[in-house]
């Protein structure tokens, strides 16, 4: 086994008034802009087609091509004070398994009370739903990571449905205990509680359930509140989301700086996006202001790493 000298920390902490008091809009610093959203009909779609389903602060940040930076509410950094900032890990033990030379570093995220990343975005989703003035908030949930999250949206007084796709509801009771130890409300979708939910039972009684049927609860729910004081909330696939996880990503960059390193691949997980958009969009657009373009960055999946020759990697 080969040997690795420890000189860095395992686990490096950034300051409390180190943490991030706004997050990063990759879109904005993009030469090329993405792909407007659109509405069923082509219509590109603006804050008012979407603000029935999504807090309208939300709306504003989800369609923004320009804003690089939003301020993070103070309510939301009181919050992120409780968890953050989170560790940069140096992974000794796996460097040493495979016998690399390259230095490899990972940001933990599960030190928290939902145990993921999510809650990074939970809470400003909350906030800006008290903000302004909503009283219920609704989501779908599948393995219960997300809908565990948000289920601490009750920090905010916020009620919250949350749809769990039902082969999930069955398999994990304690996941759904702790969302219900938050005061939530789980059902199985589908369910007969929604018109959508209702018209799959009667084609298929025995439907275990998808996330887009549990999604389509949730709106459908969050759309039907009265006083037009429901929202839907989702944690990953939109652009306000990975805008929140930002916080990963500004976190990790200022930590290794004061580790005297930079990262030559980094490498993250991608489902929906939020996760490695959080991670790599700081380091990406910061990359130019401190190096020369010989140490641009590579974004790799974990297959095309060449771990026996890289010199520094993060992941």
């Amino acid at each position: 086994m080969a040997e690795t000298k420890t000189t860095d920390p395992y686990r490096t902490y950034l300051r409390e008034d180190q943490i991030p008091t706004a997050w990063y809009n990759l879109r904005a610093d993009m030469p090329e802009k993405p792909d407007p959203m659109r509405l069923h009909n082509g219509k590109v779609a603006t804050v008012d087609d979407i603000a029935p389903v999504f807090a309208r602060a939300l709306c504003e940040q989800e369609l923004d091509d320009d804003t690089a930076y939003f301020d993070i509410p103070e309510p939301v950094m009181e919050m992120y004070r409780v968890y953050r900032p989170s560790p940069l890990c140096r992974a000794y033990n796996l460097e040493r398994a495979l016998g690399t030379p390259a230095k490899i570093y990972y940001k933990f995220e599960g030190n928290n009370t939902s145990g993921s990343h999510k809650l990074n975005s939970v809470l400003a989703q909350a906030y800006y739903a008290y903000a302004e003035g909503i009283t219920n908030i609704t989501t779908e949930t599948g393995a219960g990571q997300w809908g565990t999250a948000l289920s601490e949206a009750a920090h905010f007084g916020l009620n919250l449905d949350v749809y769990m796709v039902k082969c999930s509801y069955e398999q994990k009771p304690f996941r759904r205990s702790v969302m219900q130890t938050f005061g939530a409300t789980i059902t199985p979708s589908p369910s007969d509680t929604t018109a959508a939910g209702r018209k799959i039972l009667a084609d298929d009684p025995a439907c275990t359930g998808s996330l887009g049927t549990a999604i389509g609860e949730a709106v459908e729910r969050a759309l039907n509140v009265p006083g037009n004081k429901g929202r839907y909330q989702l944690g990953s696939v939109l652009n306000q989301v990975p805008l929140h996880q930002s916080v990963i990503g500004l976190e990790s960059y200022e930590a290794l700086a004061e580790l005297g390193e930079y990262p030559d691949v980094v490498i993250g997980c991608c489902g929906g996006g939020s996760n490695f958009g959080g991670l790599i969009a700081p380091v990406h657009a910061r990359q130019a202001e401190r190096h020369p373009p010989r140490h641009a960055l590579r974004w790799r999946g974990a297959r095309e790493l060449p771990l026996a020759h890289a010199r520094r990697v993060r992941v």
